[in-house]
């Protein structure tokens, strides 16, 4: 072989080394490539927030830098309605909730967007279970010890008993008035500036129970000012696997179909391409699967649950028929 031959020979083999070397580097993140905005409609500091940015620090290697910033306002509809009407290049995702696609369609008499047709769904991240909670203290004086008890005695005692939300349209009021739809209660609703205020309102005693966020109500259940009663998915929670769900301890009261919780999830602008919500997708999923990132989750008994981007796509489009009917039944408006 001569010396010209073996020059040739050799340069070719780098060139397809360097050439295998950045095949590789292009299927995880090119030097220098453009950042990924995740926009968090809520302010910093929350549990969206919270798993945003611990996802953000997963996915770099194979997303590459992802930037996280907070729009709040009007209930996550102006982050949400960034998010909409961005570019559909995979650049500018956002961290959707049960509210900004299924709870403020209805809230809201004008919407800037819709939650159907303006966004790309990418993945569901997680759910967090809500739990009927009473006051320890009223629970024991009136006798109720299970989520039967306090259907019996609301019924035998209409319009005694009264229950707390962080305010109309919140979550934790149309809990209530789906539990009081389909159980068959009159039970009379106080609404409050918040949900912090309507927690501090049920451990004094000045409203009777609440269906408060699990994150937010575990350390008074674990120290006995609150009585868990039931939590409000279709599965129990792990963090609280003794609680059963409303769906089980009201079965006989009507409320076998009973199922609600806070979700939140990834979507993009419409009309993104089919590869870009794949490769996001892929991406996102796995950092959900991986233990360190369902170790923190755990932290904030938030549960991981990822999916396909059509089986998120049929997920909101439910959720959103189903708040429909809950939303107009209370005839809350927020604006």
């Amino acid at each position: 072989m001569t010396l010209r031959t073996r020059r040739i020979l050799l340069g070719s083999a780098l060139a397809l080394a360097s050439g295998s070397v950045f095949a590789q580097s292009a299927t995880t993140a090119p030097a220098g490539a453009r950042p990924i905005r995740l926009v968090v409609p809520y302010p910093p500091g929350g549990p969206l927030d919270i798993v945003a940015r611990a996802l953000a620090e997963r996915v770099k290697d194979s997303l590459g830098t992802v930037v996280v910033e907070n729009r709040p306002g009007a209930g996550g509809n102006v982050g949400a309605d960034l998010v909409a009407k961005s570019a559909p290049d995979g650049h500018t995702i956002v961290m959707g909730a049960v509210a900004t696609h299924a709870i403020n369609p209805w809230l809201y008499s004008r919407m800037p967007y819709d939650a159907v047709r303006d966004f790309t769904p990418i993945t569901r991240v997680a759910q967090v279970p809500n739990v009927l909670v009473m006051n320890a203290d009223t629970a024991t004086r009136l006798g109720v010890q299970t989520l039967a008890d306090l259907v019996a005695y609301a019924r035998a005692n209409p319009a005694k008993l009264n229950y707390g939300s962080g305010g109309n349209g919140s979550a934790g009021h149309l809990a209530g008035e789906m539990f009081k739809a389909q159980a068959g209660l009159f039970v009379v609703h106080i609404p409050y500036a918040g949900a912090p205020p309507a927690q501090m309102a049920l451990v004094s005693g000045q409203v009777d129970f609440n269906f408060d966020n699990l994150a937010a109500a575990a350390a008074n259940i674990r120290s006995g000012k609150l009585k868990a009663l039931a939590v409000t998915t279709a599965q129990r929670s792990s963090a609280m696997p003794e609680v059963p769900t409303v769906s089980e301890a009201g079965r006989a009261a009507g409320l076998a179909q009973f199922d609600i919780s806070t979700w939140f999830g990834l979507f993009g602008p419409a009309r993104m391409a089919p590869e870009q919500v794949s490769r996001l997708n892929k991406a996102f999923v796995d950092a959900l699967r991986s233990p360190e990132l369902k170790a923190r989750m755990a932290t904030l008994l938030a549960e991981p649950s990822p999916t396909s981007p059509e089986e998120f796509a049929a997920f909101v489009k439910a959720e959103l028929a189903k708040y429909e009917r809950v939303v107009k039944a209370t005839g809350a408006k927020a604006d």
